[in-house]
């Protein structure tokens, strides 16, 4: 292991001939911030950046459905002051093939964030009101946008009456703002949709049928926010969620003059998609109202993209195939059944796939969302620390990969 520094960063890597100053290990030891793992991965294929959570993570040699793979074994690998701010959450990976890559160096936490939205459709309306509702100790603003002002205004009306008697609670104040403030803030979150098929009509490849429309719509969005040097969090509540997310990462760093890939856009690991919640979710309630499933709530875990490549496990203590794919299939047919009463499913996806996950982003809660992998996105569980994405890795069985990886190659075709 070689150890530099550059400005005020501390940098390890496994080559010894980068052209920055070279320091010596006792100085690294003794370092009590974060140090960055300088590493290389082809742009598009690898992220950014990510946080080092076991020590497997600096010896990857390639992105993929292994991410969610505990690996043992490299403790000895690494030295032992190594190892404990890894597990010290202080090591974050910064790939420095990304034009962009010292970005990275410069970013800070936050206790409260601004989040701004653009979309106050069904979906948007219902998600900022769990924002307001349970957002007070994480978001300073939510900043609200829609084309149609009429709506705006209602929101913040609306919105800001909501209120508890209890003073000691804090709600974040729902503010309109105008399309050009959209990126000043450290999460802009996509809501808008060119149509959902009203109740009635066939509605069982809605999502892929809302593709092209949804990402022809989010393009001028996806250009601004390369324009302003977006440095937030890009989210991506609308459908289908993991395909518009690789799509945000492609059309933010293609070239406007040349259509050619740059990378000089949004980072792999900028861009999440909110679908995957209401999925484990729909697959919990389900799975309360039986004995034999119950354990669910407490062992399970979602996969996968909000739709018909859903992954359900019902334990990953002692995985049952056939209670798996009970559970996931129920889960993917839920929004049908709300359909079949006469209304659109659309309460709790804003509320769990979109308030909640959103707000646990923000505070650095293990959450479900779709996050980069190798060149696509797949919703899974983690979380955003101080030094970057954590994707939960966990010991699964073989049949359980084999599902994971169909849909992970489905995933791939789409783009």
């Amino acid at each position: 292991m070689y150890y530099y520094q550059l400005g005020e960063s501390i940098l390890i890597s496994h080559s010894q001939d980068l052209a920055y100053q070279r320091i010596l290990e006792e100085r690294v030891i003794h370092h009590q911030g974060r140090i960055y793992y300088l590493m290389g991965g082809t742009p598009g294929q690898w992220r950014r950046s990510f946080c080092i959570s076991d020590p497997s993570l600096m010896f990857l040699e390639g992105e993929g459905i292994h991410l969610l793979q505990y690996q043992d074994g490299f403790e000895e690998e690494v030295p032992k002051w190594l190892l404990d701010k890894i597990k010290a959450g202080k090591v974050t990976a910064v790939n420095k093939s990304y034009p962009t890559w010292q970005s990275v160096l410069k970013q800070k936490s936050k206790k409260k964030w601004r989040v701004h939205l653009f979309g106050l459709g069904d979906v948007g309306g219902t998600l900022i009101t769990g924002l307001r509702l349970l957002g007070g100790d994480c978001i300073s603003e939510v900043g609200i946008y829609d084309r149609r002002e009429e709506k705006v205004k209602r929101w913040e009306y609306e919105a800001n009456q909501i209120l508890s008697a209890n003073a000691a609670m804090s709600f974040p104040p729902i503010v309109g703002i105008p399309k050009e403030k959209l990126f000043d803030c450290d999460m802009f979150v996509f809501c808008a949709s060119t149509g959902v098929p009203a109740v009635g009509e066939d509605a069982r490849d809605v999502r892929m049928i809302q593709f092209e429309g949804n990402r022809e719509m989010m393009k001028p969005y996806v250009k601004m926010a390369r324009e302003r040097d977006f440095q937030g969090i890009f989210a991506v509540v609308s459908d289908p969620v993991d395909p518009l997310c690789k799509s945000v990462f492609i059309d933010s760093n293609t070239d406007p003059e040349t259509g050619e890939l740059d990378y000089k856009g949004l980072a792999p690991e900028q861009i999440r998609g909110y679908g995957l919640g209401v999925m484990h979710a729909r697959a919990a309630f389900y799975a309360g109202l039986s004995p034999e499933t119950s354990h669910y709530i407490q062992e399970g875990r979602a996969y996968g993209p909000h739709g018909k490549d859903l992954v359900i496990a019902d334990s990953i203590k002692n995985y049952s195939e056939d209670l798996s794919l009970y559970l996931t299939v129920k889960a993917r047919n839920a929004n049908l059944e709300v359909r079949e009463t006469g209304f659109k499913p659309y309460i709790a996806p804003a509320l769990s796939s979109g308030s909640l996950s959103i707000i646990s982003t923000i505070k650095g809660e293990w959450h479900y969302s779709a996050t980069f992998m190798g060149g696509i996105y797949m919703g899974v569980r983690n979380r955003l620390t101080p030094g970057g994405t954590e994707i939960e890795r966990l010991s699964l069985p073989e049949v359980l990969v084999e599902r994971l990886q169909d849909t992970y190659d489905r995933l791939e075709e789409i783009l």
